[in-house]
């Protein structure tokens, strides 16, 4: 290939079109447990988060409910991924054989923030959401019906590799992906720049910017015990009991059990199986899904 701008404008209309088809073609496994939202700044403030409200029948005024505030924000971070090729390729017509690499280019834009989602969701142990607790944690403040604090667990005790039980069902999640900016292919590509005039190499990559957070820990829990029947069903009924302020039923419902690659067999045996190790029924057959994933590896 002539090393031209037109030529070179055609090549990065094929990688990019590559980067698309890696990008459109994965399938990140953490979006279940993830609210979107967008940003506009470089730093977002979620002191709503918690905010109970319900429904009540209407007699007289309005009740205005006072939202407790939360000093709690997510600031955004830059991300980039850029790979290299050498300008004797693209001159001796061997840039197909790079296609390739761009798709994995997109496709790793895709997947990117399960580099983020994962890793925050077994620090929810040692790191605090909202309320100041750790995501998972054995005294979370919430507010009785005679307005007195107590404190709320979403977490059970043990020495085991972690599992995590999720409701996925509300608009709101259990983590807070936070977008700044989308996942862009971007190139430099220009005979003048640089890296082609000193090193021969023309730079194609994608950059981004965003972060994550955490969001409703009343949506997840986590357990070191023993991933079994008894503690599973001791978990399940935890999160169907939680209460907001007020001794308000939240209405949670178990959806998504999480677990590493060397906890799959056991989630299945739990939830899917359709006998027990006894032969009697299984009375958890398919009350949950099982999402097993290497990134909690």
């Amino acid at each position: 290939m002539i090393i031209n701008r037109a030529n070179l404008s055609i090549l990065h209309t094929g990688f990019q079109s590559s980067f698309d088809q890696g990008f459109e073609g994965a399938a990140p496994d953490y979006e279940r447990l993830v609210m979107e939202v967008n940003s506009t700044t470089a730093i977002e403030q979620y002191g709503w988060l918690g905010a109970n409200t319900g429904y009540r029948e209407w007699v007289g005024d309005r009740v205005i409910q006072n939202l407790m505030q939360h000093d709690y924000s997510i600031k955004n971070k830059s991300f980039e991924n850029t790979v290299g090729v050498p300008r004797d390729a693209i001159e001796d017509d061997q840039y197909g054989i790079y296609s390739p690499l761009m798709q994995q280019l997109g496709q790793d834009a895709r997947e990117h923030a399960a580099t983020l989602v994962w890793p925050l969701l077994q620090a929810g142990f040692a790191r605090k959401c909202y309320d100041g607790q750790f995501m998972f944690d054995t005294d979370h403040p919430v507010l009785d019906e005679n307005g007195v604090e107590q404190s709320v667990s979403n977490y059970q005790a043990g020495g085991g590799a972690p599992w995590f039980l999720i409701d996925d069902t509300r608009v709101m999640k259990p983590i807070i992906k936070q977008n700044r900016k989308a996942h862009q292919f971007v190139m430099m590509d220009s005979e003048t720049d640089e890296n082609v005039f000193m090193r021969k190499q023309f730079f194609y990559g994608a950059d981004a910017r965003l972060n994550v957070g955490f969001g409703l820990w009343q949506l997840a829990y986590g357990s070191k015990a023993t991933l079994d029947t008894a503690n599973f069903n001791t978990v399940y009924a935890a999160m169907q009991s939680l209460k907001g302020d007020n001794a308000r039923p939240l209405g949670i419902r178990p959806r998504l059990l999480v677990v590493p690659p060397s906890l799959r067999a056991v989630a299945l045996t739990v939830v899917k199986a359709e006998r027990d190790a006894n032969g009697a029924t299984n009375i958890n057959r398919d009350v949950v899904e099982v999402l097993s994933t290497p990134w909690l590896a």
